[in-house]
């Protein structure tokens, strides 16, 4: 394993230190991360356990419901603003941050764009990376 993944919001009140590879990178054009990212898509890493998370401060939670239907809760700080993770009623194992988050967001590398169907024509992404209409299954 590499160095675990570090980050936290922008004032530093929400840190989280995760010592796991991720599963997943995607960049997902679903209209929910385009307004949640305030652009055209969210970039997130996935990884298998929440176990592998050490989290510090709170988190606002806000739960919105999926394309799919399932309740999906974005991990907020109450101070900054800025989106830290999302949690997955369906996958409650799984924990997702978002790549801006990382200390080094260098380590980010998208292998997927999922939700092009919602799509922005000004919002271009990798044309090298696999692109979904939707959720691909995991």
């Amino acid at each position: 394993m590499s160095k675990p993944y570090t980050g936290g919001c922008a004032c530093g009140a929400i840190h989280y230190e995760i010592s796991a590879e991720p599963i997943a990178m995607n960049d997902c054009q679903c209209r929910d991360c385009q307004a949640t990212s305030g652009t055209g898509h969210g970039s997130y890493l996935t990884f298998p356990s929440r176990q592998a998370v050490k989290l510090e401060g709170q988190a606002t939670h806000w739960e919105m419901v999926a394309d799919s239907g399932n309740v999906k809760t974005r991990g907020f700080c109450p101070a900054c603003g800025a989106p830290v993770y999302l949690t997955f009623s369906a996958m409650p194992d799984l924990f997702t941050i978002h790549a801006a988050s990382l200390d080094d967001p260098t380590r980010y590398q998208p292998q997927m764009v999922t939700y092009t169907l919602r799509g922005l024509g000004w919002d271009r992404v990798d044309p090298a990376v696999p692109k979904f209409e939707t959720m691909p299954p995991m």
